[in-house]
């Protein structure tokens, strides 16, 4: 069968949309349980056209995490081989969210709409009306607690619809106990109606008042029904990879981190303006609004000041994926001191031993902090400024990097994705750009893939990266 898509898929994400139609069909549920950059969302987008296209579906919701919508835009307007009317139902209130949905509403033809997790139980009365025939969980991990009051809205939500799709690399982040409540989503008769019947067919309980699990049971009994509706594979099992694979994370600015940014961008525009326009003066307009992004001011005292933990909670998102839940190295690379004491202070608070290196470790000191990273086992993470160790050193431990913040030198941010993508490496590479919305890190990173260079060409182009004090 030809999947309704614009590009050829990988043989994986072929036998993907095979097993998920089939179960689709017999059963109206299904679960991929696929690595990070194996292409989830380009499999669900098929999946998708195919059942619109047998007039099966009109109506689609997915949920998934805030980071994650705009990549789903993204992903059916380059992928999606078919017609479609997209919504994404985000705003700064309620009343916003809810005309969105209702506008989706009354178009024609297949409507999509993606809704972040924390917004469904606020909007579950405006989501039973609108009625999805599909809703795919993205991320589905996020409804692991069963008695969390989103969960409980999914669930109801999941009663009411035909057919249903979970997405997740990592279905079990704590405990084979996560299993339950996505699965309850899914089909509750696989597992049943009760947690506790469900924990206590699966777990020994011992320790204080018998509230503690001791050990686990029937395991092989637990995967096979959890696999009966699951297609899983690996970034290692998935033999077709390209070398490299290269994703975007969207962070929303909290709205005094908006406030501040918005106001340095028309600050910096009528001085520019007013002023002496040189790739100097916009450039340090720039780094100020990239510090912002990142979460970081200066207050008028000079003191560094924490304003946003928009990134910072992304990153620790994909630290409990890639480290804590697949037991993998992960390597971070960001542009700023305060940002590398934000996410070393995070690797603390998460009990991950890490290395790293700055413009601030002797030279003779930095293979030394290389080799822990590569050679001990229970260094799990690298923290690296781009400016220093973007060159010379060897990171081949790790296979998955992340891009918290970047400078505008094209040629910084390939030598830092060579640090993994090198001789010794064995594994497909994946790189993560962690992008704050609607600032100037959209306009780097777009710039970037173009392979520019920011600093040779931002005399002319200066207005393109302060559009909103135009």
């Amino acid at each position: 069968m030809e999947l309704p898509i614009k590009v050829k898929p990988y043989n994986h994400q072929k036998v993907a949309f095979d097993f998920a139609l089939e179960k689709l069909e017999e059963r109206g549920c299904a679960a991929l349980l696929m690595d990070m950059g194996l292409g989830k969302s380009l499999t669900s987008i098929a999946i998708i056209g195919q059942l619109y296209k047998s007039n099966k579906i009109e109506k689609v919701l997915i949920i998934c995490p805030t980071s994650i919508i705009s990549v789903w835009q993204e992903e059916f307007e380059k992928f999606a081989d078919y017609d479609y009317n997209i919504e994404s139902i985000t705003g700064t209130t309620m009343d916003n969210r809810k005309k969105k949905l209702r506008s989706l509403n009354h178009k024609q033809g297949l409507k999509i709409a993606i809704i972040n997790y924390e917004a469904t139980w606020r909007m579950e009365r405006e989501l039973t009306l609108y009625k999805a025939d599909m809703i795919i969980c993205d991320e589905s991990q996020k409804i692991k607690n069963p008695s969390a009051t989103q969960s409980k809205t999914i669930h109801r939500l999941g009663n009411k619809a035909s057919y249903k799709l979970i997405l997740t690399g990592t279905p079990v982040q704590n405990s084979p106990m996560d299993v339950f409540s996505q699965w309850k989503f899914l089909d509750p008769n696989i597992f049943g109606l009760s947690y506790y019947a469900f924990r206590n067919h699966y777990a020994v309980m011992g320790g204080y008042y018998n509230h503690q699990i001791i050990r686990y049971r029937n395991m092989d009994e637990l995967t096979s029904k959890a696999h009966s509706i699951a297609y899983r594979i690996t970034k290692e099992e998935a033999l077709d990879l390209p070398e490299q694979i290269f994703l975007n994370r969207y962070c929303e600015l909290e709205p005094i981190a908006r406030k501040v940014y918005d106001t340095v961008v028309k600050e910096s525009y009528a001085e520019l303006m007013d002023g002496e326009i040189t790739a100097t003066n916009i450039l340090t307009k720039l780094i100020r609004l990239s510090q912002i992004a990142g979460g970081h001011v200066k207050d008028d005292e000079g003191r560094i000041q924490v304003i946003s933990k928009a990134k910072l909670n992304e990153l620790k998102d994909i630290i409990e994926d890639v480290i804590i839940d697949n037991k993998k190295k992960l390597v971070v690379f960001a542009r700023f001191i305060p940002e590398i004491e934000s996410i070393k202070a995070l690797a603390r608070e998460l009990e991950i031993e890490y290395s790293y290196i700055t413009g601030e470790i002797k030279t003779e000191d930095r293979g030394k902090m290389r080799d822990r990273f590569q050679n001990n086992d229970n260094v799990k993470l690298f923290i690296a400024q781009i400016q220093t160790a973007g060159l010379g050193i060897t990171l081949t431990a790790a296979d998955t990097a992340v891009f918290y913040s970047l400078d505008f030198n094209y040629s910084n941010y390939s030598q830092a994705i060579a640090r993994t993508h090198r001789i010794g490496q064995k594994n497909t590479c994946t790189y993560i750009n962690l992008i704050s919305t609607d600032t100037v890190d959209e306009k780097i990173i777009k710039a970037l893939e173009s392979k520019e260079d920011i600093a040779k060409n931002i005399v002319d182009n200066w207005k393109d990266y302060f559009k909103k004090g135009e």
